[in-house]
């Protein structure tokens, strides 16, 4: 992942008050800040709102990284911090493009009929197995519910 620029071999400079206006000619949007104009026209007002959507994205963030272990959708909120990241810093924003990218090409991947006759193969035969060994195991030790199992 190149988190300088989106462009192979490039690098990102910004001076002092530079601004990403021109979108892309891929049909994504320009990097950069999407505060409204007058937040960005007052250096104390437009540093106090990247503190206030740092603090918001991490707490989302931070939320999904806790749902992880817990019942929860962790990833989803923890790409939705990046989203809230994203609307600010341009290194959000690059994270989302390649997490994007990834997810797409691996949906056109898995959608290659090859892979698909693959995949579906092999739950056959893990079903299959696991036939095999839920019918040893009941021919085994049998079929008793829990309920009826007497008191030993």
């Amino acid at each position: 992942m190149n988190t300088g620029s989106d462009e192979s071999g490039g690098a990102v400079l910004a001076s002092e008050g530079a601004r990403v206006s021109k979108a892309r000619d891929d049909g994504e949007p320009a990097l950069g800040s999407r505060a409204p104009e007058f937040v960005k026209a007052r250096r104390l007002l437009h540093l106090s709102w990247q503190v206030g959507v740092f603090v918001i994205g991490l707490a989302i963030v931070a939320a999904g990284i806790i749902m992880l272990p817990l019942p929860g959708p962790g990833w989803v909120v923890i790409f939705g911090g990046m989203a809230v990241w994203a609307t600010e810093f341009v290194w959000a924003q690059l994270v989302l493009r390649w997490t994007k990218r990834k997810v797409t090409e691996a949906a056109h991947k898995a959608l290659d009929p090859r892979v698909r006759r693959r995949n579906i193969v092999l739950t056959s035969i893990g079903l299959v197995i696991m036939a095999v060994l839920v019918g040893i195991y009941v021919w085994k030790f049998g079929a008793v519910m829990p309920w009826k199992i007497q008191d030993q």
